[in-house]
């Protein structure tokens, strides 16, 4: 075992790097992605709010594995060939931007409607109306929950393993078949996710209190 151990931790140190990057990516590309979604579903053209609507009820109700499996082994049927790990990243962004879509909403309610009513009476248009009023005061009741979305973000990269992606997990696995340490090998990989989670709720509380004391 100890014989081994250098390679181990080589091989999982490069799969928590790729872990990492993908939750970056899928992160920001669901803040991004799901910021839009949610003005679709605030703005007052109907057809747009119902597209964001129907964006929200499919991706929320199909399995992220099986959106996963569609993207990395449905695109190439289609003619559409991206690396695996853009594949990924971007099936599992769209997935997440459906619940912070209803994160961003979340918090725009949470903003007192006489609040947008005095925006709207000073001549504001609904996109600076959203953008100097709503949004500003909507990010402080956002926070708490976007940090769990990122957690779960974080977590759910575990999944692109079944799809052949190296991240943490998947160099686990890889581990496990060729030095048959599967125990020390997934308890040093539940210790990092378990860290990973941990730095993310802390950082999520210091943003709060920040934001918290400078209202």
């Amino acid at each position: 075992m100890s014989a081994h151990l250098p390679d181990i931790a080589g091989q999982l140190a490069h799969g928590l790097l790729l872990t990492l990057a993908l939750t970056a990516l899928v992160f920001v590309g669901a803040v991004v992605a799901g910021v839009v979604v949610a003005v679709l579903r605030i703005c007052p053209v109907a057809p747009l709010r119902s597209f964001g609507a129907a964006y929200v009820a499919l991706f929320r109700n199909v399995p992220l594995l099986v959106l996963l499996v569609l993207f990395v082994f449905g695109l190439p049927d289609l003619g559409l060939l991206y690396p695996l790990f853009a594949t990924a990243a971007t099936a599992m962004a769209l997935y997440w931007a459906a619940f912070v879509c209803e994160v961003v909403r979340s918090g725009v309610r949470a903003v007192p409607r006489g609040q947008v009513e005095a925006a709207r009476a000073l001549g504001l248009g609904f996109g600076a109306c959203l953008r100097f009023v709503i949004l500003p005061q909507a990010i402080r009741p956002m926070v708490q929950p976007l940090g769990s979305l990122f957690v779960g973000c974080a977590l759910s990269t575990s999944l692109a393993a079944a799809v052949g992606v190296a991240e943490l997990t998947g160099q686990a696995e890889f581990v496990t078949l060729r030095y048959d340490q599967p125990l020390t090998t997934f308890a040093i990989t539940t210790v990092v996710y378990v860290a990973i989670t941990l730095s993310a709720g802390l950082v999520t509380g210091r943003i709060e209190r920040k934001l918290a004391v400078s209202r």
